[in-house]
């Protein structure tokens, strides 16, 4: 696992799902106050963007099937029966924002 550089921080809008690519791996980075949360990019009930979705009280939905995934965790709240999101780690540093993942 290695950290990446994928946006800066005040590019992102508060509670707007911004989509960036490590590699292959698509993620949605996504500001909740002070807060930067990474998670898939990709539904995983059916090929969707999460970033055409909404952000709201601490979770993203999917914009096909309405299934809500919590920011912190990945974890399903809500909607159709499927896996839970991947998350990724997100630190700041001077203004840039890095994941860590495998690519």
């Amino acid at each position: 696992m290695a950290w990446h550089q994928v946006a800066r921080a005040d590019e992102l809008e508060h509670e707007e799902a911004f989509p960036v690519t490590v590699g292959k791996t698509l993620i949605a980075l996504t500001r909740v106050g002070d807060q930067i949360y990474g998670t898939s990019n990709v539904c995983t009930h059916q090929f969707a963007l999460m970033t055409d979705g909404f952000v709201e009280d601490g979770c993203i939905e999917c914009p096909l099937h309405q299934a809500k995934f919590d920011l912190a965790t990945g974890e399903r709240k809500e909607g159709p029966e499927c896996e839970d999101l991947e998350t990724y780690p997100v630190k700041v540093e001077d203004g840039l924002v890095y994941v860590e993942c495998k690519e």
